[in-house]
């Protein structure tokens, strides 16, 4: 059993390796010392298993500001699709758009995010799509750290006795409460923006400066936009 196990790992792509790299290094202990990926996936729906990803946006956030210049958009070649997410994403069947195949789509996002921390809105639905493709490539799980807007959100709130809480928040909240403008939303790259803004203007709220502080136990997998 061990044999064919080792003879297995030796098949992942030298891509995966070169990620997995990344982790011998451990992450500086200071949030302002860090690198950001701020992300979104556009998807044919919230299915892990029948769903496609069709998009995947991201940005880096350095030393509190957004690297504009150094941002990730690539759209996915898939033959599922589903009429109705289109007329949330925008996202046509035979738009011109170039696009790549699957794989390649995850091997370029794996060289962008490194082992940096990952930062999303309901930012495990966003990791357990990209996971559910590593699968189907025949490759381990993503390794990053990851951080929920919704969750750091909700801590702001707990300090505050005058503000009336909500079960949940969707990015929209965020977006109004911090007054970012949403012109692009609900495209991959355009929701990563205000995604963003909301993180920085939340960590900002929380006056935290050590990464271990920001990091806790994600809550439940939650859907929704």
């Amino acid at each position: 059993m061990w044999f064919f196990s080792k003879k297995k790992q030796l098949e992942f792509p030298d891509f995966w390796w070169a990620y997995e790299e990344h982790f011998k290094h451990p992450l500086p202990e200071l949030i302002k010392d860090n690198t950001f990926i701020v992300l979104d996936t556009e998807t044919t729906g919230f299915n892990l298993t029948k769903d496609r990803m069709l998009c995947i946006g991201a940005l880096k956030l350095k030393d509190n500001n957004i690297v504009v210049k150094d941002s990730f958009e690539v759209y996915i070649e898939q033959e599922h699709y589903d009429v109705g997410s289109a007329e949330i994403h925008g996202i046509l069947k035979k738009s011109k758009r170039n696009r790549t195949s699957e794989l390649e789509a995850l091997k370029q996002f794996l060289v962008y995010i490194e082992n940096h921390v990952l930062v999303g809105h309901h930012v495990m639905f966003d990791v357990n799509m990209i996971n559910a493709a590593l699968k189907r490539n025949g490759l381990p799980k993503l390794k990053n750290e990851n951080l929920d807007t919704e969750s750091l959100y909700k801590r702001t709130l707990l300090i505050s006795t005058v503000v009336q809480k909500k079960d949940r928040y969707t990015l929209d909240d965020l977006a109004k409460k911090f007054s970012i403008s949403r012109k692009d939303r609900h495209t991959a790259l355009g929701d990563a923006f205000i995604t963003a803004i909301a993180f920085l203007r939340t960590i900002e709220k929380l006056k935290s400066k050590k990464l271990k502080d920001l990091i806790r136990k994600q809550g439940p997998l939650r859907f929704g936009l």
